[in-house]
Formats: C-alpha cells, structure tokens, sequence
C-alpha cells in the first residue's frame, strides 16, 4: 500500500493521532486504507489580506486591493505532502498573479489534488479598487503600542499588545482618497484624526474595526486586535538592603528573592536603622515597609526596640493581581554596656551647685563646695542607658532614666562621700564619686600673742576680748621688733596679712619692725573661713617717744675742754688774740629733737650752726638746749676766751 506522508499542522493534530492508531492497529494489510482530508496546509496573498482569515475548510476568499496594486503573489501550500497544487491550472505553489484594470474583480481558482483524483477548490476573488472607488488607507496608527505587521494599504488585519495599566489606545488612521469616509467600530472619523478607543480588562482583547467607503460606495475593512497583558503576579523583591550611617549590615542568609526571613545583628549603640527595599523590574508592584506605603528604592528608618531586645521589619509585596508575599528581618540588638551617666547634679534647694571638674561621662570623681549653713543637699544622676541599673547613694533601676535623693552633710569643715553605680545590661559597673564638703565658717583666732624678745605683752583690750578684733600695745623706745603669733580657731581656715599661715597649718608667727621711736606700728592680720567670709583682727604696736636729748657732735675753732663727749654738756675754748669770732656746729643724737637757744636745729634737722664775735679777754658762752621727743631737755654750753691783744 502507499503511505501517504502528512504535514502536521495545528488544526489536524487530531485526524494525524487517528491515523497513527490505525497504522499501529490494522498495520499495512491490503484491505487497509487511509485517506486524509485534501485540503491546503496555507494560503497567502502579497501584498493584501484573505477575508476571511485562512483555514483549511474555508474555500473562498476575498482581498481587497487598492487600485494602484497592478499584480499579487499567492502562495499556496498542500495540507499533505505529495498532493498537488495548481493555480489557475498551473501545477505550482507559487504564482505571480496579473491584475485586470482598476475597479474590476481577478478571480483565481487554487486546486489541491490526491493521486486517487480526490481534489478541493480554493477561490480567491481579487478586488482591485476602481480609479473612483480607493477605499484604502494612506496610513494607520495605534498610540500606545505598534502596530503587527506594519502598515500597509493592502494589509487589513493587525495586532497591537500594550500593558495592563493601559486601559485606552489612540487610532489614528488616513485615507488614500480624502473624498472617501470611514468608521472606528461605527463611529465617524475623520482623516489623520485620532480616535480614543476604551480597551477591556487586562488579560483581554479588543478588537478595533475601520471600515473605509469610497466615493462609488464599495467598503473595505481594517481590524486591529488589541491584546492587553494580563496583571502581573509578581510580588518579589529585587534587592534588599539594611543599614546604619553609611554602612551596609550583613543579612542573615544573603539576600535572595526567594527567601523571605533575614536576621540582622547591630551593636548596642545602633538606635536606628535604614531598610531599602527594591521591586522586580516591570512588576509594578506595590509594597509596605512596617505598614508605611513604600517606593522602589526608597529607604525607611527604622527605630529599633532597647539594646539586648529584637525588632522585626516586614516588608509586604503586594503584585499587580493582589497577591502578596512578606519579607521579614528580625534586627538583633546586643546587650548595652553603656555603663555612663549623660547628667549630674548637686542642688541646695533649687540651686544648682558647681561641680569641680565640670561633669563629663568619662570623669568619675567630683567635688563640691556648699555654704557652712548647709545641712543637706539633692543628687540628681541620669543615666545613659536607660537600661542601666543604678545604685548607691543614688538609685533608679532598669527603665527608669533618672534617680535623685537627698543626702544629710556632716558639720562644718566636714566632707560628706556620695557613690554612684552603674551597671550595663553586660554587668560591668562604673562608680562615680562625689565628695560634697560642708565648708566651715569658723574665721575666728583662737589664740593672739606680742612678745618683745620672749616676754609677752600685755594687748588692751586682753585677747579675745575685742568687740571689733582692734588690739592695741606700747612698747619702750628701745624696741625695735616684736614677734607676732596667731593661731585659728579654725586650722582648714586661711590667715593673711602681718602673719600668714596657709589651709590645715593652725598656727602663724611673724617679727614685725616696728616704725620710730614715738611712732605707731599697724599689724593686720584677715582669718579667711573655708566659705570665704572673713575678718580682720588689728593690733596697734605703739613704740614710746625718744628720750634721746643728746647731742651727738660739737665742734668750734679750737680745741673743747674736755673733749666732746654726749654726757659732758660744759666746754672751754680759748682762741688766739687775732680770732675775732667762732663758729658753732651741733648735731643731734636724735634728729627729731629739738635744739634751741644759740645753736638751733628743728625736728628732723640733725645739725645747726651758728658764729658768734668774739672780744678780747671777755668770754663768749654759747648756750644750746636739746629737748628729746618724749620733753626731757639737755643744755650744753661753750665758753670761748680770745686772748689779749
């Protein structure tokens, strides 16, 4: 028998599975036949479009040309290899087709045949438009979307895809012959005019007709099926990234599309972090960062639970279609070691005290001053880390920032120790100390002495027995230097002045020199207490005036009987006959005695001088009388005898 080869197509998968079942059954006997269906495989016309659309059972079929189109070419195709194909009764597949004159009709007959003489017709009628019928388009646009195949007058079906979010298209179509009309799906248009054409759902097509009359009233029609993509299903993301400042965190596995639970560990001083999510390209998906509407690409800050704790970002993807997929990172803070205080402060009822050194986290010891009336005062500590637990003199635990308490002082000059422990979530404490000293008010002298040599003297007032600490004293002439001693009622006081002595020393000592005879000597001394307020205790040193009332030189012309001596106060002098007078010189033992009489020199003036005339054998005594400070008064005498001539 003859097997007869098939050439499968679409359509005739069925017919092809029946043949094979019956090969396999019945085999190759000779009562066993198989005649498959005679028909084309394809059929096509170029340049133009068979209406309608070609299948194998269809045998009759029209295109419409436009009449500048003088020849077409039609190929035709047997459904069964073997078969043969004529076109107007030329054995091909393939002929160039002359067309009669514009506004006529070219009929061609294709006829496929077996060998057994079974044989089908195909008939194809090409109209060519008459010179006063072109009912063809110049040209034809869709917006969005491109049009499959490209236009062509003579091609009159077409398909366009667009997205799903495309919910219209624009057609804009141009006729040939601007005397002819035409309709998009029944509605007038005008040419090289747009139409706005509604498109159903996405996953759907719509089929956009353009029916074109000329002038003589024959019609032509241009279909275009447009297909709208479906909504999309995806709903992953394309990237993921965590961060804090400007570096990137490690994910918990690597991120991968497919995986949806990711771990981040931060350190215990991260407080925030960024998550930026990325959608599938072309997706047009929507998603949510922890419930906030996020864009592609857009980083969120993420605030993150206390250290030692774990936050979770979910991050929902939500597709096109509504279904959603969820991306979740569990963010794990470690445990806080931040064992510092942020603030710390010393109050006497609302004033706040200065602390010394000023407070900063890393300094641990203080100290501070307060008034000697002070009894108590309020520490106030806040911690860095909440978290933190503190305890002491000072307490707050874990979740509550701040402690505050007060603390009783000692008495005055007395330190009082304040402790503070903060201890991190990790278990390693830091102590700040405070030492808070109740300064002493105390600037009192306890104990006040004037010796002359190592005998004390009386003051008067008697020590302490001064209302206004003013002390006075006398001393003989003669006393050049006394030596002062002071002692504080309070040693951590600070003395000053004639005598010093410094913080923690209790007692002062100082010789002070005094000023002239007859002249008084201030000593001051200021006791300073720990607060800083003073006083000033006074003592008058008042040296006797000088009994001083000798002269200290005495000279003449000529020689003194006896010599000068301080204690002889009577002299002689005798000159030659031809020394008619003499000068007298005198000088005080004190300067601030007085001299008078013949020779005179006031206080402060050492020396006076006089010359006196002299006469022979007459003697000239020269009287001087020398009072000391203090009124007791010395007289000398020189008696001068000029010899005879």
């Amino acid at each position: 028998m003859i097997i007869r080869t098939v050439t499968v197509v679409k359509q005739y998968l069925t017919a092809v599975f029946l043949i094979a079942i019956g090969l396999i059954a019945f085999g190759c006997g000779g009562n066993a036949t198989v005649n498959p269906v005679v028909e084309l495989a394809s059929l096509t016309v170029s340049p133009g479009t068979l209406k309608p659309a070609f299948t194998g059972g269809t045998t009759d079929y029209t295109v419409n040309l436009t009449s500048d189109v003088t020849s077409v070419r039609i190929t035709a195709q047997p459904a069964v290899a073997g078969d043969t194909v004529t076109i107007n009764g030329q054995a091909t597949t393939n002929s160039v087709i002359p067309l009669a004159a514009a506004g006529t009709t070219t009929p061609v007959s294709i006829v496929v045949s077996e060998a057994s003489t079974n044989s089908r017709t195909y008939t194809v009628l090409l109209v060519r438009a008459g010179l006063n019928g072109n009912n063809s388009l110049q040209s034809l646009t869709v917006s969005p979307g491109a049009l499959t195949p490209d236009f062509g007058p003579n091609v009159q079906t077409y398909a366009v895809g667009v997205a799903n979010n495309v919910d219209s298209v624009t057609v804009t179509p141009e006729l040939q012959d601007s005397a002819a009309t035409m309709t998009v799906n029944g509605q007038a248009a005008a040419s090289g005019q747009g139409s706005i054409v509604p498109l159903n759902g996405p996953g759907q097509s719509t089929l956009i007709t353009i029916v074109v009359t000329a002038q003589d009233k024959t019609m032509n029609s241009y279909t275009i099926l447009v297909n709208r993509d479906e909504l999309s299903s995806i709903n992953t993301l394309q990237t993921l990234t965590v961060s804090s400042g400007a570096t990137n965190l490690p994910l918990d596995p690597p991120f991968l599309p497919a995986t949806l639970g990711y771990g981040v560990d931060v350190e215990s001083t991260v407080t925030s972090v960024k998550v930026t999510p990325t959608l599938s390209p072309n997706s047009n998906a929507s998603m949510t960062v922890n419930e906030q509407a996020t864009d592609s690409g857009q980083a969120r800050t993420i605030t993150l639970r206390p250290p030692d704790s774990t936050t979770f970002i979910n991050i929902i993807v939500t597709a096109q279609n509504g279904n959603q997929k969820t991306y979740v990172i569990a963010v794990d803070r470690a445990p806080s070691n931040n064992n510092n205080l942020k603030a710390l402060s010393v109050k006497v009822g609302t004033v706040v005290q200065t602390l010394s050194p000023s407070f900063a986290r890393n300094t641990t010891t203080y100290r501070v001053d307060v008034a000697s009336n002070v009894e108590s005062v309020t520490v106030s500590a806040t911690k860095d880390d909440p978290i933190a637990t503190m305890t002491g003199s000072v307490a707050a635990e874990a979740g509550v920032a701040t402690g505050q308490a007060p603390v009783t002082l000692g008495e005055q000059g007395s330190a009082t120790p304040v402790s503070i422990t903060v201890t991190p979530q990790t278990g390693n404490p830091k102590t700040y100390n405070i030492t808070v000293t109740r300064l002493s008010g105390n600037n009192n002298l306890s104990a006040l002495t004037v010796q002359v040599s190592t005998v004390d003297q009386t003051l008067s007032p008697p020590f302490p027995s001064a209302v206004d600490n003013r002390y006075a004293m006398n001393v003989a002439t003669g006393v050049t230097e006394v030596t002062v001693s002071a002692t504080k009622a309070d040693p951590i006081a600070t003395m000053t002045g004639s005598v010093t002595a410094g913080a923690g020393l209790a007692t002062g000592q100082a010789t002070i020199s005094l000023n002239g005879a007859g002249t008084p000597t201030a000593v001051s001394i200021t006791v300073t207490a720990q607060d800083g307020t003073s006083q000033i205790y006074s003592i008058t040193v008042n040296r006797a005036a000088s009994d001083d009332n000798n002269l200290s030189a005495l000279t003449v012309e000529g020689s003194l009987v006896p010599g000068f001596a301080p204690s002889t106060t009577a002299y002689q002098v005798g000159v030659p006959a031809n020394v008619t007078s003499v000068t007298v010189s005198a000088t005080k033992s004190d300067p601030n005695a007085v001299m008078s009489g013949d020779v005179t020199a006031g206080t402060g003036v050492a020396t006076g001088q006089a010359t006196f005339l002299l006469v022979p054998l007459i003697p000239k005594t020269v009287s001087i009388l020398v009072t000391a400070p203090n009124g007791a008064s010395k007289a000398y005498s020189v008696t001068t005898t000029r010899a005879p001539l």
